[in-house]
């Protein structure tokens, strides 16, 4: 014999039918956090993308150093050579003449 089906048992099994995954389930979807690591694998895909082609372009990096001015490198070959004593006193003061450098100037402002 058949049971007779009751409104709150016929919503029940409606509700059951039509609801969405979570429900077909009975607690959570299989994998839950399938969604947050397609998402990281996304944003790293797309940060990298950018890396490359700002890399491309002919820009630096964030986070590298400027690069230093090749002057810089020229006033310390010129004082490791004047503290070796390859050249002399006034040999060092012209060649710092012709590179626009005051020995013993700040850089920035006045001393």
């Amino acid at each position: 014999m058949a049971q007779p089906l009751t409104a709150a048992a016929g919503l029940a099994d409606a509700t059951a039918l039509f609801a969405g995954p979570a429900a077909r389930f009975h607690a959570h979807p299989p994998f839950p956090m399938m969604g947050v690591a397609m998402l990281l694998v996304l944003l790293l895909l797309g940060l990298a993308a950018y890396l490359l082609i700002s890399r491309s372009k002919g820009r630096r990096p964030p986070w590298a150093a400027a690069p230093e001015p090749p002057e810089y490198a020229a006033r310390k070959v010129l004082a490791e050579r004047f503290a070796r004593g390859d050249i002399t006193v006034d040999e060092f003061l012209e060649r710092a003449s012709v590179l626009n450098w005051t020995p013993g100037a700040q850089e920035g402002g006045r001393k």
